[in-house]
């Protein structure tokens, strides 16, 4: 059984930057495809950045240029630097691990960007 553990959340000013971790543990990490979804209120949950085993990513539209998501097979951590934030990326963000067809999901930590 695969567990994430997220962190790095929090509240932050516009125009501010965050990096949020996500520890996996139990799962073939290396094999994994790696990704960060958030959902804000009232609103569906959205992929916001994926990295395969192979190091290839891809980012929503609305994050593209701001966001960055990274990888540590050592460490068994996926990684996303979130700069130049802004107020509609207020949200809960949630890491997701998929490998063998299976997903996993952690239990999300909430980014609030406000001034």
């Amino acid at each position: 059984q695969v567990q994430l553990v997220e962190s790095g959340g929090g509240l932050v000013q516009p125009g501010g930057s965050l990096r949020l971790s996500c520890v996996a543990s139990g799962g073939s990490f290396s094999l994994a495809a790696l990704g960060w979804y958030r959902q804000a209120p009232g609103k569906e949950r959205e992929l916001v950045a994926r990295i395969t085993s192979n190091g290839d990513t891809n980012y929503a539209d609305s994050v593209k240029g701001r966001f960055a998501i990274s990888r540590d097979n050592a460490k068994n951590t996926v990684y996303l630097q979130m700069n130049s934030l802004k107020p509609d990326d207020t949200a809960v963000y949630y890491c997701n691990f998929a490998v063998f067809g299976r997903w996993y999901w952690g239990q999300g930590t909430q980014v609030t960007v406000s001034s």
